[in-house]
């Protein structure tokens, strides 16, 4: 098993950028493919992006493709969601998963998640 503790998140303007940390406490970090989903009041959770084990293969909502990376350090048990341009429709509440072996976008596949970390976007 896994525990993830989301940090960075916080208020950005419009136009900005916010960088989310993912700290992964347990065993064989690398042995998870990791993905980033977000909340936003009265919606459902969404698929924002993935990565797969190694770090060579990413993933992608069109939403956010160009404007958000994801990456990870398996050495620190870490990975990353950089945002930049952000939207105020992108105010949400954002959470990092872990799951075994390849990346997926359904959320309900996805074995292990943090807590969650509020994003604000201002006009």
């Amino acid at each position: 098993q896994v525990h993830l503790v989301e940090s960075g998140g916080g208020l950005a303007q419009a136009g900005g950028s916010l960088r989310l940390s993912c700290a992964a406490y347990g065993r064989t970090f690398s042995r998870y493919a990791m993905g980033w989903f977000r909340q936003a009041e009265g919606k459902e959770r969404e698929f924002v992006t993935a990565i797969n084990r190694s770090g060579v293969s990413t993933y992608y909502a069109d939403s956010v493709k160009g404007r958000f990376t994801i990456s990870r350090d398996n050495a620190k048990n870490t990975v990353y969601l950089q945002m930049n341009s952000l939207k105020p429709e992108e105010t949400a509440v954002y959470y990092c998963a872990a799951v075994i072996g390849y990346p997926v976008v359904r959320p309900t596949a996805y074995d292990y998640w943090g807590q969650g970390t509020q994003v604000t976007v201002s006009s």
